[in-house]
């Protein structure tokens, strides 16, 4: 999960800043005398929504390591850290790819993550929490499961999904800021501050709107780097991982009548925004496999 945060709020963070920066400088190619121009309009958020996303790629490794706090291993020392590093390398060969980083980051989660520009040049990162956790077999699935990401591109389909929602939410988002200062608040000469401050809002609104789709691509993802760690550890052995993140899992506090809504409740409106299908789903795929 912190792979997807990471990248999405990197994004978020870097579209609203190129947003502001453009507003501010003038830089409107799409307004012009005769009004909003929508083919200058869909070029221009084309280039802007694929070139925050790849921005986002492009810096996702750096991203990560500062946001986690993760230590890459250049020289193992300790029995778990080479252990680590000889997994990795193992699992990296047999589907081959470069040998990616690794790191640990210290959190007494169970958790781990694989970002990257490219399959030949990302990082594995799994956390303190998870090599106290884990047996060596469950962790070995782990492992596995995020360098089948890698294998899959997975960044990179990720990246191209977030660049094509990014630009039709640059691009709808500023019609309905035209439209709103124009037959609303009827600014008859240019654009008015309306404009912005509609734009900014619809941009957000619609930016929560397109996570939905991002997140359902996650979640499809997610099942296929299930499959990819089967294969590349045994389906056993990572079946056995999944039910030790169900056993870790600390049930939601919140009432049921509000549990539907919160981050942890596990079902309801909330599943839109999961980044991950529920452990029960991604079990019983293993096991129908």
């Amino acid at each position: 999960m912190k792979r997807i945060i990471y990248f999405l709020g990197t994004n978020l963070a870097i579209m609203l800043v190129l947003s502001f920066t453009m507003r501010l400088l003038g830089v409107e190619p799409y307004l012009n005398a005769n009004g909003l121009d929508l083919s200058n309009l869909l070029i221009f958020a084309a280039i802007m929504g694929f070139g925050g996303a790849f921005i986002s790629l492009a810096i996702s490794k750096w991203t990560a390591k500062r946001m986690s706090g993760a230590v890459v291993i250049e020289e193992p020392r300790t029995p778990t850290e080479i252990w680590l590093v000889k997994t990795v390398r193992a699992q990296a060969d047999a589907v081959g790819i470069k040998m990616p980083e690794v790191a640990i980051f210290n959190s007494p989660e169970v958790n781990a993550f694989a970002t990257g520009m490219t399959k030949n040049s990302s990082l594995v990162a799994v956390s303190s929490g998870l090599l106290t956790a884990m047996s060596k077999d469950e962790a070995e699935a782990v492992l596995a499961h995020e360098v089948s990401h890698i294998a899959n591109g997975d960044m990179v389909t990720l990246t191209l999904i977030q660049g094509v929602v990014n630009t039709f939410v640059m691009f709808l988002s500023r019609v309905i800021g035209y439209m709103v200062d124009k037959v609303i608040f009827k600014t008859e000469r240019g654009t008015g501050p309306a404009f912005f401050v509609t734009m900014i809002i619809a941009e957000l609104v619609l930016g929560v709107l397109a996570s939905m789709i991002v997140m359902w691509f996650s979640r499809q993802r997610e099942f296929r780097a299930d499959a990819g760690a089967a294969k590349l550890s045994s389906r056993s052995k990572m079946i056995a991982a999944l039910e030790r993140l169900q056993a870790q899992h600390t049930p939601s506090a919140l009432p049921k009548q509000m549990a539907a809504f919160g981050i942890s409740g596990g079902g309801g409106f909330s599943k839109l925004f999961a980044s991950h299908p529920s452990l029960d789903d991604r079990i019983a795929a293993l096991r129908a496999s």
